[in-house]
């Protein structure tokens, strides 16, 4: 199996869609494990570390100096990933995973998304933006996807999320969007309405752990 830093905690059904944790800017494979057992407690749960160093922690992909995306490198770096998903699906047996993204793990689920349709069962994502400023031509057979953006978040343009959400739609997604009137960090609402779309779109994630 090609390998990269992470954690993978075995859910209830071994074989279901595990959440696929991708942590923010300076994070690391840990960060999200708390917020996987709240939306999911029946789900595995597979959180990766990014591999660029950054402020104490990881990240999943380089930016220039003015803050923008380095293209070339998030493209190359979501194909390492990618090869380490499907790695890890052969390995562990599981199926299609739902990610679970917060800002710079967000943007790489998005690009994961738009770049290589059909590696995900869905995603959620918190605080993402457009990881490119070209659109693809993409194909999603109605993907579910939850984007949640904080109106007051300084770390971000107005109408980052929503942007998003429109290439999306436009690719064929079946996307979600809501604006919470708060920053950039998580919240106990963005959590309740994650969890609840999360039961919607895979019932089996509130099911009986397993023993």
């Amino acid at each position: 199996m090609s390998e990269m830093a992470h954690r993978f905690l075995r859910g209830a059904d071994p074989a279901g869609s595990p959440l696929l944790l991708l942590h923010g800017t300076g994070g690391t494979e840990h960060d999200l494990l708390a917020l996987a057992r709240d939306l999911g407690p029946a789900m595995s749960s597979l959180a990766v570390r990014g591999t660029v160093e950054i402020e104490g922690g990881f990240a999943f992909f380089c930016r220039h100096s003015n803050r923008t995306i380095d293209e070339a490198d998030i493209t190359e770096r979501l194909e390492a990933l990618a090869g380490f998903l499907n790695s890890c699906r052969d390995h562990h047996g599981f199926a299609a995973p739902v990610a679970v993204g917060f800002s710079n793990g967000a943007i790489m689920a998005a690009a994961l998304l738009l770049m290589r349709p059909g590696l995900l069962r869905g995603a959620i994502l918190f605080r993402p933006l457009s990881p490119l400023s070209r659109e693809l031509p993409t194909t999603m057979q109605a993907t579910p996807v939850l984007i949640i953006d904080g109106a007051n978040d300084s770390r971000r343009s107005r109408g980052d999320g929503l942007r998003l959400a429109q290439t999306l739609i436009r690719a064929g997604a079946d996307v979600t969007h809501h604006v919470l009137d708060t920053g950039h960090a998580i919240t106990s609402e963005d959590v309740a309405i994650a969890r609840a779309w999360l039961t919607r779109t895979v019932p089996e994630a509130i099911s009986e752990r397993a023993s």
